[in-house]
């Protein structure tokens, strides 16, 4: 099956304070378009799921197994399952996190 999306068109949604995602679902990932506040918190968690984080526009910080990493335009960081991980947005972000397997939670 072929599905074609327009991301503007989609209904955002803001499962956490600030930051508001757009979700694509295909067989096998999960694709969520975030608009991230500038100082927006990802409270620290970890999920069974594969995650790869590619940052479009801002500054994000990223603590990923206790160790930081602070991701600006156009860097991808690969984040393995049930790596504990937290967050913050530095500025204004657009980032697009893709899942594997399907983020089931997220439909």
């Amino acid at each position: 099956m072929i599905n074609r999306y327009n991301i503007s068109s989609l209904e955002p949604r803001e499962l956490i304070t600030g930051h508001h995602g757009r979700f694509v679902h295909s067989a096998h990932t999960t694709h969520v378009y975030w608009k991230i506040d500038a100082g927006a918190k990802l409270p620290e968690h970890s999920h069974p799921h594969e995650q790869v984080v590619n940052v479009l526009e801002g500054k994000y910080e990223l603590i990923v197994n206790g160790e930081t990493y602070i991701l600006e335009s156009g860097e991808v960081l690969v984040i393995p399952g049930e790596a504990t991980h937290s967050g913050t947005a530095h500025t204004d972000c657009r980032i697009l996190d893709v899942f594997s397997p399907v983020r089931e939670e997220y439909r």
